[in-house]
């Protein structure tokens, strides 16, 4: 009996963490999830090192910050060809390049110290400025994602889909850090050497993740054609069902009706060829969901404007110059923050089940706003540190639950187009973060962009909680009316 009882209830945790889900996923939605891993164990070296590379070569705090915010613009301009584009020209066509542009970046950080070289390399390349996403990846991989995914278990996939995420910037941050710690004890090593060693490591994973882009199969593609003739399946199916109703209600109020035409038969094979329309490169997006986009959008850029303020590359720069740590400390203390932050995915899975996705992405996500302004209070460093890791235990939650909101709240074909339009405004937002925490970091008033930010967020939670609090997502109302057509047929029945 007891046996049978730890049986159920490790079938039930297993359940709520989407363990199931995971496993029995695809092989292409495995490796679009180790994708993300390699890709941000990468962002996790870049933002250990970026700030503090280029400090090395005698670049000041503000000319740092409009680095990174040229960065971020770049990313943007990058980021919204590539996804307007991606379903047109092929997915792992985009995924394929973006890689490849990565590994060019490293390259060239690795090799040079000019300040406008490295910016032009940041720009056409992918270089992470704040430890975020960049480039196109994230939209082409989250639409991918979705469409491999039923709505059932779309949050539990995006759950491991984030937790990867987080686990690969956790082991980028500290093996960076322990990494340089090391190269810094060798005999005729600068700092500045040992960063750029660490951005030949960026080059090699980006090197890694293209390869993994070319193993992705042709089921990661926009299945334009197949949809379109569920579509109609689908629709013939209804034609059907309501001339069957038709005919019994007939049948009813005349006892000998005179039949002269049959009911058509379900069809089992696809309908004949039409006129083969010549596929657009470019997305069309819906009325509908344009207008939530648009709600989305403004509410996102303020969350991504108060992200690029207390970005993970300005915090590291923050407790490394206010406290004097060494980057082996930060490296540990941030990729413990990581872990953290990680495995509260699965948890914020398990809360959406219950609650709802909305909720679980405002619930989670405002107390980590209110302990990032909290952070530069202490005058020590280790509880500047506790506010930190209690940041990270909700600072992330939110992630699956908005990506799987979004991904549910527009057609199947709008997702790459919405969501790629999604990253380009954060992008937009959160470029004028750096420049503005550059600036108060010159003036010694760096508390007050941790201030701001945490503000910010707070508001962007309450906003989100006030606009969509009884929004039902367009998987949500059809569900609603398959189910009303059920009864209406049970009742019909009986």
């Amino acid at each position: 009996m007891a046996g049978r009882s730890l049986n159920s209830g490790g079938t039930w945790l297993m359940n709520e963490l989407g363990v199931y889900s995971i496993l029995g996923s695809p092989r292409d939605t495995k490796i679009l999830c180790l994708q993300r891993f390699v890709r941000l164990f990468g962002y996790g070296v870049s933002t250990l090192i970026l700030a503090l590379y280029l400090s090395s070569i005698d670049v000041s705090d503000a000319k740092i910050g409009l680095f990174m915010t040229l960065t971020i613009w770049g990313d943007v301009v990058i980021s919204l060809v590539l996804t307007l584009f991606a379903d047109g020209l092929g997915r792992r066509r985009t995924l394929m390049l973006g890689a490849a542009l990565m590994t060019l970046s490293g390259v060239v950080f690795a090799l040079s110290g000019n300040y406008w070289i490295l910016v032009v390399a940041s720009i056409i390349g992918v270089i992470s400025p704040n430890g975020n996403e960049i480039g196109p990846f994230k939209a082409i991989e989250e639409s991918a994602l979705s469409q491999l995914s039923s709505a059932a278990i779309r949050s539990d996939i995006f759950a491991w889909y984030s937790l990867l995420g987080n686990a690969g910037t956790a082991c980028g941050i500290i093996i960076c850090g322990w990494l340089v710690k090391w190269l810094k004890t060798l005999d005729g090593w600068t700092p500045t050497r040992a960063y750029r060693i660490m951005f030949g490591l960026y080059a090699f994973l980006g090197s890694v993740k293209l390869a993994l882009s070319i193993m992705l199969s042709d089921k990661v593609e926009l299945q334009t054609e197949k949809q379109e003739y569920q579509q109609v399946t689908e629709l013939t199916n209804v034609e059907i069902e309501s001339l069957l109703s038709s005919d019994d209600e007939d049948e009813n109020e005349n006892p000998h009706p005179q039949r002269n035409k049959s009911v058509p038969k379900k069809s089992t094979t696809p309908p004949p060829p039409t006129t083969k329309k010549t596929r657009s490169i470019l997305p069309s997006i819906s009325p509908a969901s344009r207008g939530i986009l648009t709600s989305l959008c403004l509410l996102f850029s303020f969350d991504s404007f108060a992200s690029g303020i207390a970005s993970a590359t300005w915090i590291t720069y923050f407790f490394t110059t206010k406290f004097s740590l060494p980057e082996s400390t930060v490296g540990t203390l941030f990729a413990t923050t990581s872990i953290v932050a990680a495995l509260s995915n699965l948890v914020a899975s398990s809360i959406a089940k219950r609650i709802g996705l909305l909720k679980t992405m405002v619930f989670t996500h405002l107390p980590s706003a209110v302990f990032l302004a909290l952070i530069p209070a202490p005058r020590s460093a280790g509880l500047a540190m506790v506010f930190l890791a209690l940041r990270a235990c909700t600072q992330n939650m939110d992630q699956a639950p908005r990506q799987a909101f979004l991904a549910a709240a527009v057609l199947p074909a709008e997702r790459t187009a919405v969501m790629g339009v999604v990253n380009v405004v954060r992008g937009v937002s959160a470029s004028g973060g750096p420049v503005l925490t550059g600036w108060l970091a010159g003036i010694e008033k760096f508390w007050i962009a941790f201030v701001l930010a945490g503000g910010l967020k707070a508001g962007y939670d309450l906003a989100m909680l006030k606009l969509f609090l009884g929004f039902k997502s367009r998987e949500e109302v059809e569900e609603g009316g398959e189910e009303v057509g059920r009864r209406r047929r049970n009742e019909g029945a009986a």
